[in-house]
């Protein structure tokens, strides 16, 4: 398998990096290849270097996926190493904390700079080569993408934009042979919610806000992305994948309404 995923540093891009090596090399009894996309450096070369030492083939590309022009790069980077691809992780994302009447118009067009567009532009490089081998897409989007996050305004927007994008590429490529899907994370313990989550109280109380009262690991993200992308998912497309312990099933309970059919 020769896969692309970005965002690959550290939390879910890593954990989905490892996984789909695992994977991978268990189907088809043979290394898998994977390009790791990231702007931090030595978070990149660690994810390698774990790869590495279960025989994946590990390739690193520095990018800062805000602009536009290196989507092309990174993508000519994959055809040049592995001479195909059969698919995209797009999972490079970040986060601003902000009101709206607080944001700034730079800090707008950045979230929406890399959480929408590199994942539109990674795909459009990625098409003929996606096209070629049947492959597949996999972009990390939100449950802030379903339900508004304060304070996370243009976050929230830019993905439920990206969810819109890849059913709308699902409809356009599926003749084409390529599968397009999304993941939402809910309440996950990755570097980026780290100061949240690493705090025994706030992850207790964050904890008992969904039904399995458990706090998500970039591992369970990383397990529905190789889903999404693996044989099992071959007439899945078009699909937004929430990974959330159950969180987004919790509207009612939480309004206070209880049994909405006794009210």
């Amino acid at each position: 398998m020769r896969v692309i995923v970005t965002g690959a540093a550290g939390g879910i891009g890593r954990a989905a990096a490892i996984r789909l090596g695992r994977d991978s090399a268990s189907r088809e009894g043979k290394p898998a290849h994977l390009l790791l996309v990231d702007v931090a450096k030595e978070g990149l070369e660690e994810t390698a270097a774990l790869l590495r030492a279960e025989h994946a083939e590990a390739k690193t590309q520095v990018a800062d996926l805000t602009d536009p022009s290196l989507a092309e790069a990174v993508m000519n980077a994959a055809r040049q190493a592995f001479g195909g691809l059969d698919a995209l992780v797009s999972n490079a994302g970040i986060i601003q904390r902000s009101s709206l009447l607080n944001l700034s118009l730079a800090d707008y067009e950045r979230a929406f700079a890399v959480n929408t567009r590199a994942t539109w532009l990674l795909a459009k490089a990625a098409h003929p080569l996606l096209a070629a081998s049947r492959g597949g897409i996999v972009a990390t989007a939100s449950i802030s993408a379903h339900h508004p996050t304060p304070p996370l305004g243009a976050y929230s927007a830019s993905k439920a934009a990206l969810i819109m994008l890849v059913r709308q590429m699902a409809l356009e490529w599926g003749p084409d042979g390529i599968r397009c899907n999304t993941v939402s994370p809910g309440s996950t313990h990755t570097p980026m919610t780290d100061v949240r989550y690493a705090d025994p109280v706030q992850r207790a109380v964050a904890a008992q806000r969904n039904p399995l009262h458990l706090i998500g690991t970039p591992e369970n993200q990383a397990a529905a992305i190789s889903f999404l992308l693996g044989p099992d998912a071959m007439y899945i497309t078009g699909v937004d994948l929430t990974v959330d312990g159950g969180l987004s099933t919790m509207l009612m309970p939480a309004s206070g309404f209880g049994d909405p059919w006794t009210r």
